[in-house]
């Protein structure tokens, strides 16, 4: 054995001359373990990659996705507060609205009758008599009341209030106090009185318009 043989080793290590075996590593194994790290390292980028894509596109909906979905909240109207609430109008009572009653209709008659019945409500009585040729038998509804453009929102619905189904027109005249209620083939008779009452009432006191603020979820 040459002095420069290690103690202990032999063999195929065994030195016989001045020149030193190369111990050397399987290279085999490090090359798969390299392998391996490679692999790992880019499963990791396409993993992390495809999470940024699907954030990008989707607007973060996986954090959306985690809080759960967005509660279903409906939007109720409730009614303005009494300050803002429309005030009440100022409706011309019937004592100083002056109806012309005109029949449009063959019955005879029927003029003098509504016209006493008006006048028991309270309403002033002016020309009562047969209508113009102009609706003299052309009125297929109830009636008509007709009067002048600035009694649209006054003398106008006040009268309409004492014959349901009656249409509202207006003509050229001055006179915002006088109105025409022209007899139609379908009039029966004047709305009950009571009834009369309560529609002249909610007229003159309309409810708070709703506002869409209150919501529940």
């Amino acid at each position: 054995m040459s002095m420069l043989t290690p103690p202990g080793m032999g063999g195929q290590y065994r030195i016989t001359g001045d020149k030193y075996p190369r111990m050397r590593r399987n290279r085999g194994r490090r090359r798969i373990a390299l392998a391996v790290v490679a692999s790992l390292t880019a499963l990791g980028l396409i993993g992390w990659g495809t999470l940024q894509l699907i954030d990008v596109f989707t607007g973060g909906g996986d954090k959306a996705s985690a809080a759960g979905p967005a509660p279903d909240c409906k939007t109720s109207p409730s009614p303005s507060p009494s300050p803002s609430a429309s005030p009440a109008k100022a409706l011309p009572k019937p004592g100083q609205i002056t109806v012309n009653v005109l029949n449009a209709t063959p019955r005879s008659g029927l003029a003098k009758d509504t016209a006493d019945e008006l006048k028991k409500r309270g309403f002033k009585v002016g020309e009562v008599g047969n209508a113009p040729k102009t609706y003299d038998k052309k009125v297929p509804g109830p009636g008509i009341v007709l009067g002048a453009k600035a009694a649209a929102d006054a003398a106008l619905p006040v009268l309409g209030t004492q014959l349901t189904g009656a249409e509202l027109k207006t003509d050229n005249r001055t006179k915002p106090a006088e109105v025409d209620l022209v007899l139609g083939t379908a009039f029966k008779a004047l709305t009950k009185k009571e009834d009369a009452d309560k529609v002249l009432t909610t007229l003159a006191k309309p409810k708070p318009t709703p506002s869409a603020t209150n919501k529940s979820c």
